[in-house]
């Protein structure tokens, strides 16, 4: 019996884990096919548990469901983790583009666009959202297009306190790039 009890605990505390939600008695009664009132003792057992066990999460009761979540006491330590600043993964489209604004700035959507031969609305949006580059302003022509620039964020992330220190690319290089943007274009011309 003690058995019994201990995976139906286990699995309740799975299905709460999961969830992250309340869930209604009546569900979990049915998933795992126990009668409601003992499976209500045996959450109540739980909780007890949890209140008297030195750990960082407790089962509450609300209305007739049952939810998982942290104690309150551990509030502050949580707050710190959450605002941690967030390591973002930059895929080559978007390592591309942000290398665009960077040289390039102030620069429009077109000007990357007609440099990298693609649309660059989602890394452009991506680079927003990461605050990587900003909005500086808008271009006096027609349409008044958004001009995007690097923030501080870029510089802290590339470790940079200006764009003065970023590398300079020799014109040689240059070359060899419009070159290989060149022929690149020219496969896909052909394909």
């Amino acid at each position: 019996m003690e058995d019994s009890i201990l995976k139906t605990e286990a699995a309740v505390e799975a299905i709460l884990f999961s969830m992250g939600d309340a869930v209604a008695l009546k569900e979990l009664s049915k998933v795992l096919e126990i009668d409601e009132p003992t499976l209500d003792k045996i959450i109540q057992n739980m909780m007890d548990k949890y209140e008297a066990e030195d750990r960082g999460i407790k089962l509450v009761k609300l209305e007739s469901s049952y939810q998982l979540c942290t104690k309150n006491e551990y509030y502050e330590v949580l707050s710190k983790v959450v605002n941690m600043p967030k390591k973002h993964t930059l895929t080559d489209s978007l390592m591309e583009t942000l290398s665009i604004v960077a040289y390039k700035q102030p620069v429009t959507r077109q000007e990357i666009e007609a440099i990298r031969g693609v649309s660059c609305v989602h890394a452009i949006n991506k680079l927003v959202e990461y605050n990587l580059i900003m909005e500086v302003g808008r271009l006096d022509a027609i349409g008044r297009p958004i001009l995007f620039g690097t923030t501080e964020d870029f510089l802290r992330s590339f470790g940079v306190t200006s764009m003065d220190e970023l590398p300079i690319i020799s014109p040689d290089k240059i070359e060899d790039f419009k070159q290989e943007a060149m022929e690149e274009a020219q496969l896909r011309i052909e394909v």
